[in-house]
């Protein structure tokens, strides 16, 4: 049963102790719904420069656009004239590898029952193979491979007309992490996973109700923030305005800490803090964790330049940009090979010499996940005449899978899962190689040690994961063949 909350403030979680990536956004009760929801995806697209969709209605009828490309690329102005109604949801979704199909692309729309039901996924569910592989033994035919996929057929065997009913009852069986946006004709809903693993907040426009994975696509419609959609909610905008239920009881909290280091835009406020100062404070204490003589302090643009911020005002060094990123250039990921994906690196980002000939560098990273791109990086600074090349990264080594949303799903492809820090500092070609503790990055966020999700870091899941079989089979938003919601 899912029980229906107060209409201003989200379910309370319980106490106790207190990672696909994609974007969302949704907006019920106004005429420019479809052009308004194309800037919220354009603010989000960081989020994910795949594909994107959008899909309207009226009340009566659901109308559907989307295509493989950045928003820009696939939403022209006939396109968003087409896309007619007062409510509408739409989709962002990242690359990953074996996953480039147009079958995959959000939000999924589906017909069943005399109804229409669209959905769009941030996460990952960790349950989602076992599910589908029951299914298809009973009968159901999946059109796609996205995990999402599984939450439509299950709300359609729920039995339950009410879509609401039909979600609760399906999400009681989905594991992991998601944020979702769903549409019906006359209804948009959003809901969160109850440990809160990927962001979604609530704001409003002109009296228009309005879900985004992130304040900045607020921001860009100007809409106004009113608070996030809290862990383990169901929100309905419709005609009668907002109304908030619960799918039970709460577990601890598990917010992915990566969401700050490097996915969520630095202009937004997610899990209740402002992400560009909290980069700050994760560049303030890795100097007071790895203080360093050198020149100048960098960032390369734009990982870790917030962190880079912190580090060079607490240690009292120059910030400098040793290095300009070129804007036109398309994204490494298209590049077929290793060798054009470092040569991506290059033509990207261009050292400025004469700043750097002869100086002691400390580079500010957000993260090193492979090591390749970083390595590529510092022999472009060795090459332009640094003296000494420093790095200190706003995180400690990746050294476990994610299985929660994020791209990195095989323990080979981390570097920090197979090197020590010494190795990692060698291959990096670099004199010295500093990571933040796990305790100072959790500390410099102010908030509750206990309520974040650091499987990445130490191997602890907050969500239990399935079987072997579901975790290397399905194509869940990993890079073995894999699709994010």
């Amino acid at each position: 049963m899912i029980k229906k909350n107060s209409l201003s403030e989200p379910r309370r979680r319980a106490s106790g102790r207190p990672r696909e990536h994609c974007g969302i956004f949704g907006l019920y009760g106004h005429p420019e719904a479809a052009r308004l929801t194309y800037f919220g995806l354009y603010a989000l697209q960081h989020r994910g420069q795949e594909s994107c969709g959008i899909v309207t209605a009226d009340g009566r009828q659901v109308r559907q656009h989307k295509g493989m490309g950045l928003v820009s690329e696939v939403f022209r102005p006939r396109a968003l004239n087409e896309l007619q109604g007062h409510l509408a949801i739409g989709h962002v979704r990242y690359s990953t590898t074996g996953s480039s199909l147009l079958v995959n692309a959000q939000p999924f729309v589906v017909h069943h029952a005399g109804q229409t039901l669209a959905i769009g996924h941030n996460g990952n569910l960790v349950n989602a193979r076992e599910i589908r592989h029951r299914l298809e033994q009973q009968g159901s035919i999946f059109q796609s491979t996205m995990d999402t996929e599984v939450i439509v057929h299950l709300m359609a065997r729920s039995g339950h007309a009410d879509p609401v009913a039909a979600l609760s009852q399906a999400l009681q069986e989905a594991r992991g992490a998601y944020s979702l946006v769903l549409m019906t004709k006359d209804q948009v809903i959003g809901a969160r996973d109850p440990h809160g693993f990927r962001p979604l907040c609530l704001g409003q426009l002109n009296g228009s109700p309005v879900l985004a994975s992130e304040t900045c696509a607020l921001d860009l419609v100007e809409a106004e923030y009113l608070r996030d959609v809290a862990p383990g909610e169901i929100v309905v905008l419709d005609e009668a305005g907002v109304q908030s239920y619960n799918l039970g009881a709460a577990p601890a909290s598990a917010f992915c800490i990566f969401e700050f280091i490097y996915f969520a835009r630095p202009d937004s406020q997610i899990f209740g803090h402002n992400v560009y100062q909290l980069r700050k404070r994760l560049g303030t204490r890795l100097a007071q964790e790895h203080p360093l003589q050198a020149d100048l302090v960098m960032p390369f643009p734009d990982s870790g330049t917030y962190a880079a911020l912190g580090y060079a005002e607490a240690a009292g060094i120059p910030l400098e940009m040793g290095v300009i990123r070129n804007h036109y250039v398309g994204r490494t990921f298209i590049q077929p090979t290793q060798s054009m994906r470092d040569f991506s690196v290059r033509v990207k980002l261009n050292p400025v010499r004469e700043l750097l000939k002869g100086k002691r560098v400390v580079v500010v990273e957000d993260s090193i996940i492979r090591g390749t791109t970083s390595r590529t990086r510092v022999k472009t600074l060795r090459q332009a005449g640094a003296r000494a090349v420093s790095m200190v990264v706003s995180c400690p080594p990746h050294r476990f899978p994610c299985y929660y949303g994020i791209d990195f799903s095989s323990r080979g492809e981390l570097i920090g899962a197979h090197k020590n820090i010494e190795e990692i500092r060698d291959f990096l070609g670099l004199d010295y190689l500093g990571y933040l503790s796990l305790e100072g990055m959790v500390a410099a966020t102010h908030m509750d040690p206990n309520g974040f999700c650091l499987a990445c870091f130490n191997g602890h899941y907050p969500v239990e994961l399935a079987s072997e079989f579901s975790k290397t089979c399905f194509e869940s938003g990993t890079p073995n063949q894999s699709v994010v919601g």
